[in-house]
């Protein structure tokens, strides 16, 4: 397979054998959203610039979003204007340039019922019509996020037949964005910044990070060596284990997952206020296989691991009674089919709670440690990756500009052009211009088109093309990365013997390609 930034167990084989041997501009530590953006910017400015992560990418809190581009909307709500301003700008990136196959509109329902005062609907719908104020200057068309407008009852039960009927006056409905999978963005960057130049290596720890080396540790063999070259932690909530001047406060956001049925096959976001705080929201996020995330919560969280943060029973009591509030049919905890936490990194600013710490980023620029960039959220990951490129250029004494806002990453097309494509529909919903890749592996093995599992349309080729382009290396890092189908607590196990197959599956199709280049 020649797919281009083709990640595999054989790219990163040389990715490490040229970091034990070579200087580097910049070597990114971190496979989040954050890492892997900061990895396609220093690419993109011509840097030698290699990216690891300690296990796999989006393996910490880049995969437990609730998989939203957030306009800014939340953020006026807290009076945070700055940070308002920049998600608009960059959602705006994001949907028309950028990522347009990944990121695209999702309704969002605000219901106007007996629990709404009229005062209270109104106020909600100046403030969604100031949002979409933001999305006007950004630049975004409303073709491609329409203005928000309010809705009678019939139209809201039409686009979720699940809302409580009694007192339902109607609705505000507006859009926003939304992405496919946080974790296929992640692994998009990745690729796109290896199709740049770029060396990606996972499964390999980081420690004794200085300046200008690193401690570089193979998780998959037993060697361990010193890589040179600027250093930028970029490592999310665990950022603070490898600069100590740095103050981070982990946020709990807590989702739980239901079968679309339960909650009526919602084709809108819908929102629920959380009583007592002013323009928080949970969110019931229907989801393209059948699924609804409903999440989440914002609380404060020490002594967890980040990488799979369990959900306690008290967030999962509170999610249901908020949603329930606004639903017809009252879910229960035996409706719930998965679950699953991400821990935000947040700079700290005192208080007692999280909800109200600004979502702005931190870099951290000291000459005689490695660059930090912490803090931030998904949606403005491209920023936070040109401010820690600008920092390692600035060190290097060159001037390279940052040019990522007109850079689309691997897969985008126009929606004329995605529509073109020889595909199937969700091949090119979850990978735009490269679905034809997946294609011609079922052309080659017919059974790979297969479903993975009954009750989800996750194909064998998925896992497969996982493994042979996308650094998929373990069972887990392709049913709970390069696909979700791990998600559904259930059925995990038969996911991960899957993704074993799978692995397999991708070994014998790498010899079968081998031995036909030798005949040749």
């Amino acid at each position: 397979m020649t797919a281009p930034g083709r990640l595999s167990a054989s790219s990163r084989d040389g990715a490490l054998a040229r970091l034990a041997e070579q200087r580097y501009d910049v070597i990114v530590i971190g496979g989040g959203v954050t890492g892997a953006g900061v990895a396609v910017d220093a690419a993109s400015r011509g840097l030698k610039t290699a990216l690891v992560e300690r296990a796999d990418l989006a393996s910490g809190t880049s995969r437990w979003s609730s998989k939203l581009i957030h306009g800014g909307l939340r953020y006026l709500a807290r009076g945070d204007l700055a940070v308002a301003w920049e998600s608009a700008r960059e959602r705006h990136l994001l949907m028309t340039r950028i990522a347009p196959h990944l990121v695209r509109p999702v309704p969002f329902l605000v219901p106007l019922d007996a629990a709404t005062s009229r005062a209270s609907g109104r106020l909600a719908e100046v403030g969604i019509h100031l949002g979409d104020a933001l999305r006007v200057a950004a630049g975004t068309p409303g073709r491609t996020l329409p203005r928000p407008r309010r809705i009678g009852a019939t139209e809201a039960l039409a686009l979720a037949p699940g809302l409580r009927r009694e007192g339902l006056r109607g609705a505000v409905l507006y859009l926003d964005g939304q992405v496919e999978d946080d974790a296929r963005l992640v692994v998009s960057l990745a690729r796109t910044a290896a199709s740049l130049g770029a060396d990606v290596v996972t499964h390999c720890a980081a420690t004794a990070l200085t300046a200008d080396s690193v401690v570089l540790t193979d998780a998959l063999g037993d060697g361990s060596f010193v890589a040179r070259g600027h250093i930028v932690n970029a490592t999310g909530v665990w950022a603070g284990e490898h600069e100590p001047a740095l103050s981070l406060t982990a946020s709990r956001g807590s989702h739980l997952i239901f079968r679309s049925a339960d909650l009526g096959w919602p084709r809108a976001v819908v929102t629920a206020p959380v009583p007592g705080h002013f323009g928080r929201y949970v969110f019931a996020l229907p989801q393209p296989d059948g699924l609804v995330y409903l999440g989440l919560t914002d609380e404060p969280v020490s002594g967890v691991d980040p990488t799979a943060p369990p959900v306690p029973p008290e967030d999962e009591e509170f999610l249901l009674r908020t949603i329930n509030a606004a639903m017809q049919r009252q879910l229960t905890s035996a409706d719930v089919v998965g679950r699953f936490a991400g821990l935000r990194p947040l700079v700290s600013g005192g208080g007692d709670g999280t909800a109200d710490i600004s979502r702005r980023h931190l870099l951290l620029d000291d000459p005689d440690r490695p660059v930090t960039i912490a803090g931030g959220k998904m949606t403005t990951y491209r920023v936070m990756a040109a401010d820690a490129v600008d920092a390692v250029c600035r060190r290097m004494g060159v001037a390279r500009a940052c040019s990522t806002a007109h850079l689309p990453l691997l897969g985008a097309g126009t929606a004329a052009e995605l529509a073109s494509l020889a595909a199937p529909a969700r091949f090119v919903r979850r990978y735009g211009a490269l679905a034809p890749e997946l294609v011609a592996l079922t052309r080659a093995r017919p059974e790979l088109g297969d479903q993975v599992l009954p009750d989800q349309p996750t194909t064998w080729a998925e896992l497969v093309y996982g493994a042979l382009a996308e650094g998929g290396l373990t069972a887990a890092d392709l049913v709970e990365r390069r696909t979700r189908i791990a998600l559904v607590e259930a059925t995990r196990d038969q996911a991960l013997a899957a993704g074993e197959r799978a692995l397999e599956l991708a070994l014998a199709l790498v010899a079968e390609s081998s031995g036909a280049e030798t005949r040749s």
